[in-house]
């Protein structure tokens, strides 16, 4: 489980991206994360990890309190923890099977890491999961010759081969298409199911968040102002954390897109 309580970070400027927030996600549970630009959504996902310091609060995963971490015991804590980023990370001029292999940086020592030299375990592993992303016949491919699709798999891939306990995942599907986005978020979705992981998503399409996640959590200011199920994203509740628009149409897209994957699903 991870639990947040209390966190907030306040820059030297006095200005909060975020003020005393409480979580808790049990195992296996996804939860998107949603809010206007500037809400604390990216804030959140760093301070978690501490890519970005909190300045005060707690931050527990599975037991241990991170924020209380020296350097070398954060070092080993970041292993349980998957990054995604939006724009992949990835090193361009390696090979796929080489991205998804710096999945395991942390756990080989310097010399192996700096010439890429990996136990035959974790090219199995490297194998099983480009197999299981649809990406085991690009092994060998360098990461520049990819499509965006294909280059969040890899990311995907990446993250999991650390063997994580909990998947931070920042805007996965900003630089792609409809049809690829939700290909990337129901395949995070399973992945997560089959692994009993859970994750956090920080997502703008509120719509693609209410198709695939089981929790929603709406930042404004820094501040959590919804915490519930998707269905429970009524037009006050939008309203409250986008300001005004014409809510009643994105939710009507929701329920025909939901149509979709059903009969998508029986076909």
């Amino acid at each position: 489980m991870l639990h947040l309580n209390k966190l907030t970070k306040q820059y030297a400027t006095g200005d909060k991206a975020l003020t005393d927030v409480e979580l808790q996600i049990p195992k296996g549970q996804v939860v998107a994360l949603i809010g206007p630009s500037g809400a604390g959504k990216s804030t959140l996902i760093r301070c978690i990890n501490r890519l970005v310091e909190p300045t005060s609060g707690a931050v527990v995963l599975n037991g241990t309190e991170l924020t209380r971490l020296g350097a070398g015991a954060l070092r080993k804590a970041r292993r349980r923890m998957g990054m995604i980023f939006q724009e992949y990370a990835l090193v361009e001029r390696l090979t796929v099977m080489e991205n998804v292999l710096s999945g395991r940086l942390g756990y080989v020592g310097f010399w192996r890491s700096f010439f890429r030299w990996y136990p035959q375990s974790d090219v199995d592993e490297a194998f099983r999961l480009l197999e299981r992303v649809g990406l085991d016949h690009m092994a060998d491919k360098r990461a520049d010759e990819l499509s965006g699709g294909q280059r969040q798999r890899v990311g995907i891939a990446r993250a999991l081969i650390q063997d994580p306990e909990l998947l931070l995942v920042d805007e996965p599907t900003a630089s792609l298409d409809p049809k690829t986005s939700r290909q990337i978020m129901r395949l995070i979705c399973e992945l997560c199911a089959e692994r009993g992981l859970a994750a956090i998503i920080n997502i703008h399409d509120v719509a693609l968040a209410q198709m695939f996640v089981q929790r929603v959590v709406g930042l404004q200011l820094g501040e959590v102002v919804y915490d519930g199920p998707p269905d429970g994203l009524s037009p006050d509740i939008l309203t409250q954390i986008y300001g005004e628009e014409d809510w009643e149409a994105t939710i009507a897209k929701v329920e025909d897109d939901d149509d979709d994957l059903a009969e998508g699903a029986v076909a």
